[in-house]
């Protein structure tokens, strides 16, 4: 009898199912508790009664409000159409043709990546504005309203659209475009019949992918709005302007819709690769005329996107654009009362824990995932777990753990206010991404390495820590530099979270625009963009490192 039990515990394996248990708890608290806390505040009155669906009835009821859910529509749609247009032929240009600076290029697109999404609309205006770089030379274009949302919005979905074109489209069998050939199709055949069908499963997740993040965004329409109202300034005016906060809880559920579409989306969409093991690699052929075409467009692009960059220069270093363009660096004394140069270091502060904490985290869970023996009904549900953050919106981050952690009644109200909410809301809102990248790269492991080790009786931690972290090493920075970048550019998960003695960058950017400080704002903007492009060359060179001096040495690929 002792013997069975024996067994069955070795088969178990208790102590990775208290670690997974731990890990499943732990992630369940932040995600779980919060979205519940939001869903049940959507049926309540203020105070606390339930009343069904009269909050729906009362925001749809109101004209200005429901007409947000178009507006809110209208801008996604048309954002998510040209950004995919624009994305793809800027990835083809990189992976079809023969053209120069691809590296350059490559690096180009993801600019609007590292400066928060507030700062796009920022550039606009001192692009466009009635002030406006462009606007002096007689091109007038009036972007407040729904014209800048949406060129705003293009400008932050399209390096997301670009980066998924851009894996999608490096390989290809060679064959079929050679039977393509043979048959006497023309390039613009042979990109109908056989490109975009290749790009089926990409194509509707760029579309949604895009389409959601332009639906919940915040930066863009607070800047540029104007009169035109979202559902993620209507979100902020019901909770900052009203503290209405079921209110607020209505206007979250709303912006849970197009997230969940898009994941259910995204499963339902089979991706069928036409790649085998008889396939050839994709040999590109000359084309002058093509290329100096794709060319011209990705310069176009880039010039594009550098003017946003250089607008920020021309505000944070003259002294009153457009009044007295004399240089100057006074634009970097903040002002105290919008955050100062302390939030600066709130950020880094806060970026830095979430990239340690949310690296580690995200490591270990999914190495559970992948590499525990047994235990299929806790990876099921660990795995499930892991991918629904992808659906959820920064601001739904925000005010679900508003309604969760100030809660007298949770123990854990301690942490409201402080720095490790605001770690904790950004480590929830961009868990799915470094997930799937931890678990793509314990993947490419050979489980023959724990095979060995098991039979040799090494503890599965030594295993751990002297072969899969170091074989990982790559994708663990990956992962925290994703988390650094992020955090430091965020608004809307942590726009309802902070404190006011704990401004961090990105909302002192907000608050400088609304005081109308755009040249300090502009000056703030150019700090995080210099310390993530530091963060982005570091991971590079780190990359580098450990492949030609860790793995060469050891003599692994």
């Amino acid at each position: 009898m002792a013997l069975n039990l024996g067994k069955k515990a070795k088969l178990l394996n208790l102590p990775q199912l208290a670690v997974m248990i731990t890990l499943l708890a732990a992630l369940a608290i932040i995600l779980a508790g919060p979205l519940a806390c939001l869903f049940s505040k959507a049926f309540m009155d203020n105070g606390g009664g339930f009343v069904g669906l009269d909050n729906y009835r009362r925001y749809f009821g109101t004209p200005a409000l429901a007409g947000s859910i178009f507006n809110t529509l209208d801008i996604s749609l048309v954002s998510a159409f040209f950004s995919l247009c624009l994305a793809l032929a800027y990835a083809y240009a990189l992976t079809r043709t023969n053209i120069r600076g691809k590296t350059f290029f490559k690096y180009a697109a993801l600019a609007p990546i590292f400066i928060p999404t507030i700062v796009h609309a920022l550039g606009l205006i001192y692009l466009f504005g009635r002030q406006g770089l462009i606007t002096a030379l007689g091109f007038k274009l009036e972007i407040y309203g729904r014209t800048g949302i949406i060129l705003s919005e293009i400008i932050y979905t399209f390096p997301q659209a670009f980066l998924m074109f851009h894996v999608a489209l490096e390989t290809a069998d060679n064959r079929l475009y050679e039977a393509a050939d043979s048959l006497g199709c023309s390039p613009a055949t042979k990109f109908l019949k056989i490109t975009l069908p290749g790009l089926k499963y990409t194509l509707v997740n760029v579309f949604f992918v895009c389409f959601t993040l332009a639906f919940t965004d915040f930066g863009a329409p607070k800047v540029l709005g104007g009169s035109y109202n979202v559902l993620a300034t209507d979100i902020y005016k019901q909770i900052a302007g009203q503290f209405n906060m079921n209110m607020g809880a209505v206007v979250g559920t709303l912006l849970l819709v197009p997230a969940l579409i898009s994941f259910l989306a995204g499963g339902l969409a089979e991706d069928r690769s036409t790649l085998t093991a008889k396939s050839t690699r994709l040999r590109i052929k000359p084309g002058p005329g093509r290329d100096a075409f794709f060319f011209i467009f990705c310069v176009l692009m880039t010039l594009a996107l550098a003017a946003l960059v250089l607008s920020l220069l021309v505000g944070a270093f003259t002294t009153r654009y457009p009044y007295n363009l004399a240089p100057t660096l006074d634009n970097f004394k903040f002002n105290i009362s919008t955050g100062g140069l302390a939030s600066y270091f709130n950020s880094l502060k806060m970026s830095g824990l979430t990239a340690l904490f949310g690296a580690l985290f995200v490591f270990i869970y999914a190495y559970m995932m992948e590499k525990a023996r047994g235990l299929p009904w806790p990876k099921k549900a660990g795995r499930l777990l892991a991918v629904v953050p992808l659906a959820l919106p920064g601001l739904v981050v925000g005010i679900s753990f508003i309604f969760f952690f100030n809660s007298p009644a949770n123990p854990l109200n301690f942490i409201y206010g402080t720095l490790a909410i605001l770690v904790l809301s950004n480590i929830l809102h961009y868990f799915s991404v470094p997930f799937l990248t931890a678990t793509g790269a314990l993947k490419k492991l050979d489980r023959e390495i724990e095979s060995v080790a098991e039979s040799l009786n090494i503890p599965k931690w030594k295993t751990f820590l002297q072969i899969s972290v170091p074989l990982s090493w790559p994708a663990l920075l990956e992962i925290a530099m994703y988390f650094f970048v992020n955090s430091m550019v965020t608004v809307s998960a942590v726009v309802f979270l902070y404190s006011p003695g704990f401004k961090i960058a990105s909302i002192a950017i907000t608050h400088m625009e609304e005081a109308g400080d755009f040249a300090q704002a502009a000056a703030m903007s150019l700090l995080i963009l210099g310390l993530n492009l530091l963060v982005r060359l570091a991971y590079e060179l780190a990359v580098w490192l450990n492949r030609h001096l860790f793995l060469k040495r050891k003599g692994l690929p």
